[in-house]
């Protein structure tokens, strides 16, 4: 009874199984076993070399650029700011608070400006 017991939790002999499709992607960088490549949501299925480039150049952008948000939400939360004012009112920098509240303490026109500057980086420089 108790060989029967220990039996349960003795590792069973099994072969690895794969239900990923060999792909075209399969020898890219990153693809690591036991998965493989792995695409859950077929963005791939059918896509050339040069579109898994566009693909795996804009995740390595998004990502650098959320390490520079967060490292930047990490600096002005330690008391880190610029000098000066951030518009011509007078709103010095060091008022604006930290994290989301900041959307609301910044100028309208302020807003607009650093969202038109993302987008015309976005569309025109990366």
């Amino acid at each position: 009874l108790l060989a029967g017991s220990a039996a349960a939790f003795a590792p069973a002999s099994q072969k690895a199984t794969s239900t990923v499709a060999l792909s075209a992607f399969e020898s890219e960088l990153g693809v690591q076993t036991p998965i493989g490549f792995l695409d859950p949501l077929n963005l791939l299925g059918d896509a050339t070399q040069e579109r898994f480039d566009e693909l795996r150049y804009t995740e390595i952008k998004h990502g650098r650029i959320c390490q520079l948000a967060f490292l930047g939400n990490i600096i002005t939360r330690a008391g880190v700011h610029l000098p000066g004012n951030i518009d011509s009112a007078g709103t010095s920098f060091d008022s604006i608070p930290d994290g989301w509240a900041a959307l609301s303490a910044i100028p309208p026109q302020g807003l607009f400006q650093i969202i038109f500057f993302i987008g015309c980086l976005e569309l025109f420089v990366m």
